[in-house]
């Protein structure tokens, strides 16, 4: 833990916790699902892979997580901080969250973020795939469901695609963040193709960033 603010404060006394750089980041992934390093690594690109391990045993020391057979879950004490990063997340929706800035559009971890949100029972398939196509990214990515379990591959998996999402990087980020709509997202470029069994099941598949509805809610505010 780095040095302590040294206040008689509930707020000073949290903030000693987690108010280093990244701590809030790597509770994000950890109550969004992401459980094991390698995971969390990949979630947060600018994140160096000893300050993960530092935050992470600084977490286990004080309680917030608990390491079981190579994969860190939440105790308690840490799932009771959700309420925080919800409420961080709802002020930013309202107040300071617009358009993304360029430095911010990164297709590949979107690409991640969106396979840790497939509802895969909501596709009956054992083994399916989605392409991912950006208009203004050279780079290609696939999703591979097997035994619903989903992974991120940035080579053909080599089997044949079920589904193509194809869309610019910044339109993409707007519709999982919920800035727009997926019905304004078709209209702006993006597209869903493939068997049309499998393109309408899409929506149901595809769960958004859990932010999403604290976006949407506070546009319809300002609106």
């Amino acid at each position: 833990m780095a040095e302590s603010y040294s206040q008689y404060c509930p707020i000073s006394r949290t903030l000693d916790l987690v108010g280093d750089r990244w701590s809030l980041l790597i509770l994000r992934d950890l109550y969004v699902g992401t459980s094991t390093f390698n995971g969390l690594a990949r979630g947060l690109p600018g994140l160096s892979r000893s300050l993960l391990a530092k935050r992470l045993r600084s977490f286990e020391r004080e309680g917030l997580v608990e390491k079981l057979g190579g994969r860190y879950l939440m105790t308690e004490r840490g799932r009771d901080l959700e309420g925080v990063l919800m409420a961080l997340g709802n002020w930013g929706s309202r107040w300071i969250f617009g358009d993304p800035r360029e430095e911010e559009l990164d297709a590949q971890l979107l690409v991640w973020w969106m396979h840790g949100r497939l509802d895969t029972a909501a596709m009956p398939l054992d083994r399916w795939v989605l392409h991912v196509r950006f208009d203004d990214d050279p780079r290609r990515f696939w999703i591979l469901v097997e035994d619903r379990v989903p992974s991120v591959c940035l080579s053909d998996p080599g089997y044949g695609v079920d589904v193509t999402i194809a869309s610019d990087v910044r339109t993409l980020y707007r519709v999982w963040l919920g800035q727009l709509p997926l019905s304004a997202g078709l209209r702006h470029g993006l597209s869903i193709e493939g068997q049309r069994a499998v393109v309408r099941r899409v929506p149901d598949v595809l769960q958004l960033s859990p932010m999403a509805p604290l976006v949407s809610g506070a546009l319809a505010l300002h609106a």
